[in-house]
């Protein structure tokens, strides 16, 4: 989706764009910048110049990946960045600083896997025509919500990214709205599966109407996630960091964790799961998605009749 760039004042466009994308996802490579502000740039020096003169200016820094050590660069927004994007007011303010502890942390190959599923939404989206921009997705926002199965406890879902996509065919647009879970094989298959739960308790949670509150008429509580989106969001959940064959291994076995979750058998989440790398060499809009519900006939994004019920 377009946007309107002026962030930080006195630099150029490109480096106001790169800052706004740093603000938001946190931290970046430069080749992951490189595919999202200047994709029309067959090489990226030019890029280049315009981080390092963010770095100059102090509003950037760099650390090197670990995996690849100084070969490969890692960006994110000083205090100074963070505070010259927030004056601007075109980005939801984010209470989160990366340092350059985080930055050089266990979580950063976990952080950049997570804006390259983003990537690749976006890098299809301008193939296809449709529109999905470097901010139209956002890490980790808070939904809190209460479980029956956990009664007095007051529980926060927090997906590694909500990402929004206009699918247009012919002349019909289409709001799509995703939470993106990303999976390096780090954590326990069980948990995996104790989020689809996660996910399927919090379409049900509809806070209860406090009592004494006036109300011109009797209603059903209204489910939380309605305050939030026009639609519950699609559930998907990219795996990486594993061979294909270790990840192929890890989606049958979440598919019969799942199918084994009483809590799942009525649900109407719609939720698919796929390997990074068939996300970014084929993108959401072929049938890339194996459905974590249902029959394993491979789905697109639209993770259609995956569900117990119709949703």
């Amino acid at each position: 989706m377009p946007y309107p760039h002026s962030a930080p004042t006195g630099l150029g466009q490109v480096a106001q764009q790169a800052a706004q994308v740093l603000y938001q996802h946190r931290l970046v490579s430069t080749r992951q910048l490189h595919r999202l502000v200047t994709p029309h740039h067959t090489r990226s020096e030019f890029l280049r110049r315009q981080l390092h003169t963010l770095r100059q200016a102090g509003f950037a820094e760099a650390v090197g990946r670990r995996s690849t050590g100084q070969t490969e660069l890692l960006w994110w927004l000083t205090e100074k960045g963070a505070q010259a994007v927030e004056a601007v007011g075109l980005l939801q303010p984010r209470a989160y600083r990366m340092s350059p502890e985080a930055a050089l942390g266990p979580l950063q190959e976990h952080t950049l896997a997570v804006v390259e599923s983003g990537a690749a939404f976006v890098e299809h989206a301008r193939r296809l025509g449709h529109e999905c921009g470097p901010l139209d997705w956002s890490p980790e926002i808070a939904h809190y919500y209460r479980d029956e199965s956990r009664p007095g406890e007051e529980l926060c879902l927090v997906p590694d990214a909500v990402l929004s996509y206009v699918h247009t065919e012919a002349k019909q647009r289409t709001l799509l709205t995703y939470f993106v879970e990303v999976d390096r094989t780090q954590m326990t298959i069980a948990r995996l599966a104790q989020k689809l739960h996660a996910y399927a308790a919090y379409r049900e949670y509809a806070p209860q109407i406090a009592k004494g509150t006036r109300s011109p008429r009797r209603q059903a509580p209204m489910p939380a996630w309605r305050y939030r989106y026009p639609a519950f969001p699609r559930l998907l959940l990219v795996l990486t960091g594993a061979s294909e064959e270790r990840l192929a291994r890890r989606i049958a076995d979440l598919r019969s964790l799942a199918a084994s979750d009483p809590a799942l058998a009525s649900t109407a989440l719609r939720a698919g799961v796929t390997t990074l790398d068939q996300l970014r060499t084929h993108g959401p809009f072929e049938p890339v998605f194996t459905p974590v519900l249902g029959p394993a006939e491979p789905v697109d994004a639209w993770i259609r009749g995956s569900v117990a019920v119709a949703a």
